[in-house]
């Protein structure tokens, strides 16, 4: 029941998010535009503009919340996201390093920059973590930290170092779902798809886990091969996401504690509430940037990071105690 309600509410924020923008569209010129029944001004705008950028939002949200999910059941930690593990960073350097040296200017380019960096970044952040062979949860958040403070410095000395740089991913740095089109999400496609169905795979065994490494072996549950599967995982969901919208933040790390309290730690419920919860935190997050502002918009990745450093400290001061 909660799943078909959640499901609902975000039946409700996509139909939002095609109607609420700069200019108010009736649900009924939506549904008439959707349909074909409607054709040129509004319509255009709904089918050229505001559906590719729903749709994004949709896939992209998805991603990010089963990643964060994903990334606290594996590392134990209930502050791990793909931003608070650097996965988002060494993305966003890897891309804009490319934007540089290669002269990238559109983010279908992007994808397997992005991919790169976030592995890359994964397995620093993993390295710093072990502590006489085992995953210390309270060391993989101050390495991630420590790598996502490193990384962005890069990120910001590279986009210093060049205008043409500065010009093209100041934008996409922001974390924004306007401006694209379909073409920008179907290159990335498959790697979501493969990066989600590995998640849910693993989700008995992240149950497991929750119980500690030897328990979890103890159990059969292979726990290094779990570990790498949703470190892939992850790797795959936030380079997808990163690759398409720049470095949005905090949907990952807002999203299973959302769910949480309505769903418990299984994670067979877990991940199937944040493949729900994710998308609609940020097409939610989307509208109120189109709409606190108008007729000018506010970039998502600005709204999440606004809304979402709150949440953070409170969840900090959570775990402390």
């Amino acid at each position: 029941m909660l799943l078909v309600a959640g499901a609902g509410a975000l039946v409700l924020c996509a139909a939002l998010s095609l109607a609420l923008g700069s200019r108010s569209i009736p649900l009924s010129t939506v549904a008439d535009a959707l349909t074909g029944a409607a054709h040129g001004g509004d319509a255009d705008v709904v089918t050229g503009l505001r559906v590719p950028r729903t749709v994004i939002g949709l896939a992209v949200g998805a991603a990010l919340g089963v990643a964060g999910a994903v990334a606290q059941g594996v590392t134990r930690n209930p502050l791990a996201s793909p931003v608070t593990l650097g996965v988002n960073a060494g993305a966003s350097l890897a891309v804009v390093a490319a934007i540089y040296a290669l002269d990238l200017g559109r983010p279908v380019q992007y994808v397997w920059f992005a991919f790169a960096g976030a592995a890359v970044a994964a397995v620093a952040a993993y390295a710093m973590s072990r502590r006489g062979g085992d995953l210390d949860p309270v060391r993989l958040a101050l390495g991630g930290t420590v790598l996502t403070v490193v990384l962005t410095s890069w990120t910001s000395a590279l986009m210093l170092a060049s205008h043409r740089t500065l010009d093209e991913a100041r934008f996409w740095l922001a974390g924004s779902i306007g401006g694209r089109q379909l073409d920008t999400l179907t290159p990335v496609l498959p790697f979501l798809a493969l990066g989600l169905l590995g998640a849910f795979a693993i989700s008995p065994a992240l149950n497991a886990l929750a119980l500690g490494d030897e328990a979890a072996q103890s159990l059969g549950v292979p726990v290094a091969r779990i570990r790498l599967a949703g470190g892939l995982a992850v790797v795959l969901l936030a380079g997808s996401a990163v690759a398409v919208a720049g470095p949005v933040a905090f949907i990952g790390l807002a999203a299973p504690h959302l769910v949480r309290p309505l769903f418990g730690n299984d994670h067979r419920w877990l991940l199937p509430g944040c493949l729900i919860a994710g998308p609609l935190l940020l097409l939610a997050a989307d509208v109120l940037g189109r709409l606190v502002v108008r007729p000018s918009e506010i970039e998502v990745g600005i709204v999440t990071a606004f809304l979402g450093a709150p949440l953070l400290a409170v969840l900090a001061r959570k775990v402390a105690r």
